[in-house]
């Protein structure tokens, strides 16, 4: 064994004793940053892929990682799964020897890359990857038939990873500050991914045998691995335009051959809810590459510029609309249109801390309700998501060894944030917490603890305590009471079970107005004074908790 495989060797025994049993070392592979994935920072990739509809199969494709070295190197790690065919790997017109464990592929070096150095290297692959058996829960490549009998092709890989389909280093840490996407994909068939089409030709391919429609596209914004994405079918392509202090963003709808005429009244709704986001969380973050909503043979996916859409042109999920409280809007479109502030701008830095995507971006519905629709129906907008939670485990994973906390994230997290918004109690404060987060980390990748920081500065107030019982307890607190008789008057005695030291204030009403009680996991006392007991409201609809009257 070379020195080269001998360090390697080093390194990943060491970081792979980190770890709890639970942990498989195929996990530790894909989420802890050791040395060799550290050693060098991404700064675009070029794909090329070439899609065989009739084998399922990426063939001869290739992905060129354009990266600097961060420090002194020999080894790096990229990721590609391990059912995928890596046939070459080229840096500076020389074959460079690899290695592979699960998904992880170890490049061996010709020389020392020095710190700061900026290089490339050129992978050549190809295979079978992966096929959905849920999209986008259970992802990967959909190989689908529409309608009219023709192919209809995507891609949807949030959690799986970007690795199942193209070689990358697939880690939520590291995006590229650009990217080309190139696609192959037969005659007539339309290829769609993200960012700005650059040329759409047709060729003829000996490989395959057949001419070939080659679509260039770029992106011009940094971009998280999962996001990257691409469509293929019988695509019909129409615009509209968003205006915004004089400046334009191009809206742009690729819908099947067919349904063109209901996209475009159902695709009205874009318009008024880019505003509403726009005034909530600053202008739409990828302007120059536009905005794009593909239809999909799957629900959704926030794919960066180019989102999934298979809502079948209806309202609320899927065309239940109990989802969204009643209210007539489609779920999908505002839902993953959120995540382009959300998750797309803004990336966690470990899938861990995936709540500061879906947790925002489900609360960003709640906030579009409020905008289009009022603050009584926003209340009752978001305690309808109580439904939806199972607080089956804390929101937040694991770090470090690629694994999310719970689906709670979702609801769970919208609630949390609810919750913050009537403790800060000042809806002007609030409102430019939520504007300034979406604004100042633009295009960065951040963790938890930097937003719960943020949210702690910008209010005033120390909220770290209750950010920690939402994400990293399974259980909401639950506020225990009783009403004991002195005389005419009604003494309330009551505590919170929850996590130590937990002291969130709450609202309380008698029958005239609301007013603060400050428990804590002490038991106290107030004096009500004299009230109808059928009055007494514990204000459950402006803070995510359980209540137990002793």
């Amino acid at each position: 064994m070379n020195f080269k495989k001998i360090l390697l060797l080093i390194l990943t025994i060491n970081s792979f004793f980190v770890f709890s049993q639970d942990i498989t070392r195929k996990d530790s592979l894909r989420g802890n940053l050791t040395s060799i994935r550290t050693c060098y920072d991404v700064t675009f990739y070029d794909l090329n892929i070439a899609i065989d509809e009739v084998e399922k199969s990426i063939e001869k494709s290739t992905n060129t990682i354009y990266f600097t070295a961060v420090s002194d190197f020999e080894i790096i790690q990229i990721d590609l799964a391990s059912n995928m065919e890596i046939i070459q790997i080229d840096f500076e017109e020389e074959k460079l020897d690899f290695d592979r464990e699960f998904d992880a592929v170890y490049i061996y070096f010709n020389r020392t890359i020095k710190k700061n150095e900026q290089s490339k290297i050129k992978i050549l692959y190809g295979g079978y990857p992966k096929e959905a058996v849920n999209p986008p829960w259970d992802g990967g490549f959909s190989w689908d038939i529409d309608k009219n009998k023709n192919p209809w092709i995507g891609v949807s890989c949030q959690g799986l990873g970007a690795s199942t389909w193209w070689p990358c280093k697939d880690h939520q840490s590291d995006e590229p500050d650009s990217m080309r996407i190139k696609v192959a994909a037969r005659y007539p068939l339309k290829i769609v991914s993200n960012g700005n089409l650059r040329s759409d030709t047709t060729v003829w391919n000996q490989y395959f045998n057949s001419w070939m429609n080659v679509s260039e596209w770029f992106v011009s914004y940094p971009i998280n691995n999962y996001n990257v994405t691409l469509n293929i079918g019988d695509y019909v392509n129409f615009n509209d335009n968003y205006i915004s202090n004089n400046d334009t963003l191009v809206l742009d709808y690729y819908v099947l051959n067919g349904n063109v005429n209901k996209a475009k009244e159902h695709f009205e709704q874009v318009k008024p809810m880019m505003q509403c986001f726009e005034n909530l969380f600053g202008k739409y973050p990828f302007w120059n590459d536009g905005f794009a909503l593909v239809e999909t043979s799957y629900l959704g996916m926030e794919h960066q510029s180019a989102i999934a859409y298979g809502n079948n042109f209806l309202e609320g999920y899927n065309g239940n609309t109990s989802f969204i409280d009643g209210l007539n809007f489609d779920y999908i479109i505002v839902h993953e249109s959120g995540h382009e502030w959300w998750g797309n701008s803004i990336t966690s830095s470990d899938i861990a801390d995936m709540w500061i995507h879906e947790g925002f971006c489900t609360y960003s519905e709640v906030l579009f309700v409020e905008c289009i629709y009022g603050y009584d129906k926003m209340l009752s907008y978001v305690n309808n998501q109580k439904k939806n939670v199972v607080n089956n485990k804390p929101i937040i994973g694991p770090y470090h060894v690629n694994k999310q906390g719970s689906s709670d994230m979702y609801f769970k997290g919208s609630l949390m944030l609810h919750t913050i918004r009537n403790v800060i109690n000042d809806d002007e404060v609030w409102f430019k917490i939520i504007f300034d987060i979406s604004n100042n980390f633009k295009y960065k990748v951040v963790n938890g603890q930097q937003i719960i920081d943020y949210i702690n500065f910008e209010s005033k107030r120390d909220l770290s305590i209750i950010f920690n019982q939402y994400l990293l307890n399974k259980n909401i607190p639950e506020f225990q009471y009783s009403l004991a008789n002195e005389g005419i008057n009604t003494t309330l005695v009551y505590r919170w079970e929850a996590i130590d030291d937990f002291d969130m204030p709450i609202l309380i009403n008698t029958g005239k107005e609301d007013f603060w009680i400050y428990p804590t996991s002490s038991t106290k006392e107030t004096n009500l004074g004299s009230f109808d007991r059928n009055d007494f409201n514990i204000r459950t609809d402006l803070f995510y908790i359980n209540t137990k009257k002793q």
